[in-house]
């Protein structure tokens, strides 16, 4: 149940503020005017300060990577997909990941495609993935899909690294130039 903040006046002029627990905002204006009180503003209280960067909303590289092997392997062996899925979501020690590998496990339960889970959640799981195990599902090959898509995004990863460490040196010696002072 929603909490509203509230600010207002009594019929003397005093000042007056509070919080209270309601369904919706209508209930508290009930409430105040019941109390004689002049409402001044009426906001819901946030739960708390939380910070969701857009950045921190995926999921990285090596991660997907591994996920998407391990993935790979245990349909390879004939476990059930749900049971893969939960399984995966138990070992994951990235929290955010935790609750997409989850709520991909409701919704298979629930009767949705594997594909059409995973597209709930584009940030982590992009179009290339999802039609890729749209088209294992399709052929009945799906090992064979998680376990290819798992190479791609490996090297990816991998090519990824080997740039950030070829531009690590330039990277420095340009902020050393920048840094020191000009003896012209």
């Amino acid at each position: 149940m929603p909490s509203f903040v509230w600010k207002g006046r009594t019929l003397a002029g005093q000042t007056q503020s509070g919080v209270l627990t309601v369904d919706s905002r209508d209930e508290v204006l009930n409430f105040l005017r019941k109390n004689r009180i002049v409402v001044q503003s009426v906001r819901e209280k946030q739960a708390g300060i939380k910070f969701n960067l857009p950045l921190k909303q995926g999921v990285a590289t090596r991660d997907l990577a591994i996920f998407t092997r391990q993935f790979s392997t245990m349909i390879d062996s004939g476990l059930p997909l749900v049971q893969c899925l939960e399984i995966l979501a138990k070992q994951t020690s990235k929290e955010n990941f935790k609750k997409v590998i989850e709520q991909v496990t409701a919704d298979v339960e629930a009767g949705s495609t594997l594909s059409e889970a995973l597209s709930k959640h584009p940030r982590v799981f992009d179009g290339l993935f999802v039609n890729m195990v749209n088209a294992g599902e399709a052929g009945g090959i799906l090992d064979v899909i998680l376990s290819r898509l798992a190479t791609y995004i490996e090297k990816i990863d991998s090519l990824k690294r080997k740039v950030k460490s070829a531009l690590t040196y330039p990277g420095v010696v340009l902020t050393v130039a920048v840094a020191s002072p000009c003896s012209c």
